[in-house]
């Protein structure tokens, strides 16, 4: 059996209402999804695996059609997230136009969220809810079985036009037990970072789940039981990663730092490793402390990512961010002592939001200095709970997810929270916010003297011309 994992083009990709500014510069992350079930297909089946990251390879849907012609595999799994169902649906269409025997198969958050909607997009065969490395495995080996398929948990299916539902597979408790992500199967070296010091970097997890319960997280598919990883098994992954080429890491857990002993093994395991890498993480400001900063700075840990989102107290307590404005001050010059870069993430627009809050948002992040900021325009997605309290509270006229997700159409835009705002007004306070954070000469001179090569030169140069010429 032939089975051939795709990243789908962005063409149509929902950038909801956002004006890209770092984004953009980011360049190409690894898709891990695929590359996990990749990587258990490869260890645990004798199937034919591999990957197609048309994002990386910038393959538009016409040479898309001829590698896909060239290859002509059996399965095809792709990942849906409800900002990219639009190119989703264009790869299914253009697959099936080759060869309509070709099984469909769907997994990620947006397929976890609406099953009964995706499963009834014409071309779609099989959905995988929730982790989905072994469901998948077991779909291929029994794609032919109906009577088999029945008893697989995590699927989703059609029999005789009747939608069957096996429901959740339980979470898997041993990450450990997973094989790495099959990166191999990628153009690693066109992977890059508008932050990182080095090219190519890679993305890892190296946990899953979020215990937090902030009102506007999304990731409900992976569950809010955390798990993680051992500091040796996540090393292992990285020196892996170095005998590819790649040197530089982003680690893209929720929050890295749960496990303080599990943070401090990592640093450590590093360390004795004598790995030349840099790698950066994502913290809440309430669980790092002065002794954590030294360990990772001591492991070259060169950049975290911490979200404040509002610099008001109430605003905060909307968003239940569980920590305080004082917090945020005290993590952010610590971070800065211990010689460890700092980007942070503020919304505007979020739930009962003036234009005074916002202004002290945009302060806020001026006051705090960070290396970078990346700011959006709230937008409540589904299955969260400010989503829920929209609708209820009637600020949400109706179900707009859910209706995109039966009707998915080219042209679709995310709804803002237009409770003291109108889309328009949140978008020149966006440029507004991003001009006169970057356009500061005292931190234009401060980015020039940290630059350290000519392409991080480059990067920066892009992004911010891409910041003066920004209108709203």
């Amino acid at each position: 059996m032939k089975i051939l994992l795709i990243n789908p083009p962005s063409e149509n990709e929902l950038h909801g209402n956002n004006p890209s500014i770092i984004e953009e510069e980011r360049g190409y992350n690894p898709p891990l999804g695929i590359l996990y079930i990749a990587g258990y297909l490869e260890k645990h089946t004798n199937f034919s695996v591999e990957v197609l990251d048309t994002q990386a390879d910038e393959i538009g849907y016409d040479h898309l059609k001829d590698r896909i012609r060239a290859k002509l595999p059996d399965v095809v799994g792709i990942t849906a997230m409800t900002f990219t169902l639009i190119d989703v649906i264009k790869v299914i269409n253009l697959i099936k136009s080759i060869r309509p025997e070709i099984k469909i198969v769907l997994g990620g958050p947006h397929v976890h969220i609406y099953p009964e909607e995706t499963i009834n997009i014409p071309g779609v065969d099989f959905l995988v809810l929730g982790e989905g490395e072994v469901t998948f495995k077991e779909l291929v080996e029994n794609i032919d079985n109906p009577s088999r398929l029945r008893s697989i948990p995590g699927l989703v299916f059609k029999e005789n036009s009747r939608v069957i539902n096996t429901g959740a597979r339980p979470l898997n408790e041993n990450l450990d037990s997973l094989p790495f992500p099959a990166r191999h199967l990628t153009p690693v070296q066109k992977y890059s970072s508008l932050m990182a010091r080095r090219i190519p970097i890679t993305t890892m997890f190296t946990s899953r789940g979020c215990p937090y319960r902030c009102t506007f997280c999304d990731r409900p598919h992976l569950g809010k039981h955390f798990r993680a990883r051992s500091a040796m098994n996540v090393v292992d992954e990285m020196e892996e990663c170095v005998k590819l080429g790649i040197n530089e890491f982003l680690i893209y857990d929720d929050t890295f730092t749960i496990d303080r002993q599990r943070v401090i093994d990592v640093c450590d395991e590093i360390k004795r490793r004598r790995l030349n890498i840099g790698w950066d993480i994502r913290a809440r400001v309430n669980n790092i402390d002065n002794d954590l900063l030294k360990k990772l700075k001591e492991a070259n840990c060169e950049r975290i990512h911490y979200g404040v989102e509002s610099g008001n107290p109430e605003i905060l307590k909307i968003l239940n961010k569980g920590i305080t404005i004082d917090r945020v001050r005290t993590t952010f010059k610590q971070t800065k002592e211990a010689g460890i870069s700092v980007l942070a993430y503020f919304m505007i627009g979020c739930p009962k939001e003036t234009r005074k809050e916002i202004m002290e948002t945009i302060a806020f992040a001026k006051e705090l200095k960070p290396d970078f900021v990346h700011i959006t325009i709230f937008t409540p997605f589904p299955a969260t709970e400010i989503y829920k309290m929209g609708l209820k509270d009637g600020i949400i006229k109706e179900d707009f997810w859910r209706e995109f997700a039966k009707n998915p159409v080219p042209g679709f835009q995310p709804k803002c929270w237009e409770e003291n705002f109108t889309r328009e007004e949140l978008q020149e306070l966006i440029v507004y916010a991003y001009k006169s954070f970057y356009t500061r000469p005292s931190y234009i001179l401060r980015r020039l003297t940290h630059i350290r090569s000519i392409g991080e030169f480059k990067r920066m140069a892009r992004a911010g011309l891409k910041v003066f010429g920004m209108k709203s």
